[in-house]
């Protein structure tokens, strides 16, 4: 399976492009866009962040693994998907906000790639509008530290399934409607 590069390495492929993303909304639009039906483009970033103007990644590129990677994340069967926040030994607050960042920017992505009323089940339509309210989060909400890890591990999850999800609905379910016809 494709591995991710490394945030310090995303960060770096993103300023020598000088996008003004961070690594958690540049993940987060790129996989909001594959999930919501955009095509898998070398010249990713200017689709997902709206501008054609944008430089592509070269081939081999950080930015271009974390294309390859997340696509083949998302296609695998064992729901290996992972998601691009922040370094684990950031403080909270910050993997927090790189969170909320993942989830703002995916929408942005979703919206761009899927239009205005995707066809989603029941439990996608739900998965959106969590990703919303999520989207509208802050980390000034958390009190306690080791239940606000624990929470966050648990919101992380749910992040993850529901991009999953969301890819299932609008990627996989129209590939599978288009084989059965």
């Amino acid at each position: 399976m494709s591995e991710l590069p490394v945030i310090n390495d995303i960060v770096q492929a993103s300023q020598s492009l000088g996008l003004g993303a961070s690594p958690a909304e540049l993940h987060g639009g790129l996989t909001g866009w594959l999930a919501g039906g955009g095509a898998d483009l070398q010249a990713w970033p200017a689709k997902v962040l709206a501008d054609d103007n944008m430089q592509t990644p070269e081939a081999g590129s950080a930015l271009d693994r974390l294309r390859q990677a997340t696509v083949a994340q998302l296609e695998d069967p064992d729901f290996a998907f992972e998601l691009v926040l922040a370094d684990a030994a950031e403080p909270l607050q910050a993997r927090t906000d790189a969170l909320f960042e993942w989830c703002r920017a995916f929408l942005g992505g979703f919206g761009l790639a899927s239009g205005k009323r995707p066809a989603l089940s029941e439990e996608g339509e739900e998965a959106l509008q969590d990703l919303a309210r999520l989207a509208q989060a802050s980390s000034d909400q958390f009190d306690s530290a080791d239940e606000d890890e624990d929470a966050l591990a648990e919101i992380e999850e749910f992040v993850r399934v529901a991009a999953l999800l969301l890819h299932g609905d609008c990627v996989m379910g129209s590939r599978h409607r288009q084989s059965l016809n």
